[in-house]
């Protein structure tokens, strides 16, 4: 299951929905909103998404999951919308048999979903400027911009 959401993310619901008596083991990842990046101070977040694309890219993975590793069950959700600091933009759980899948598969599965997933964001300083970031396309058109206006 891919799911993403406005809604805050409820990590024990989640987790609860993962617990089967034939696993020993549970992974779990959760990316939060800090309040720093790359030298400058973060206030929020916003996080926008092309919705059919990434709903269907994250099944993909998930998919790919469970094929690649020897695990129960995976689930994976991504918030969408303005995120203040502390909230949870990301949660990954997997359940298997042993611990060493659940990890792989969890790893695996952020690592692809961060890679693949039309999923944007904004951050936004305090000093009161925003900027796109983790995003090569908008970095590009910032680069062409530029050039354009310095010749």
């Amino acid at each position: 299951m891919f799911l993403l959401t406005e809604q805050p993310i409820q990590p024990p619901l989640l987790k609860q929905s993962l617990l089967h008596h034939d696993c020993g083991g549970f992974a779990s990842f959760e990316g939060w909103v800090r309040d720093w990046n790359e030298g400058r101070r973060v206030q929020s977040l916003l996080y926008e998404s092309f919705e059919e694309l990434a709903l269907k890219e994250g099944e993909k993975v998930i998919e790919e999951a469970r094929k690649r590793f020897p695990i129960r069950d995976v689930k994976a959700v991504h918030r969408t919308g303005h995120l203040e600091l502390g909230e949870i933009t990301i949660w990954i759980g997997v359940a298997s048999r042993h611990r060493e899948e659940a990890f792989m598969a969890c790893r695996y599965a952020i690592d692809a979903i961060k890679a693949r997933l039309p999923i944007w964001k904004k951050e936004f300083y305090l000093n009161g400027e925003t900027a796109w970031v983790g995003c090569s396309h908008c970095s590009k058109l910032k680069q062409k911009n530029e050039a354009t206006c310095t010749q």
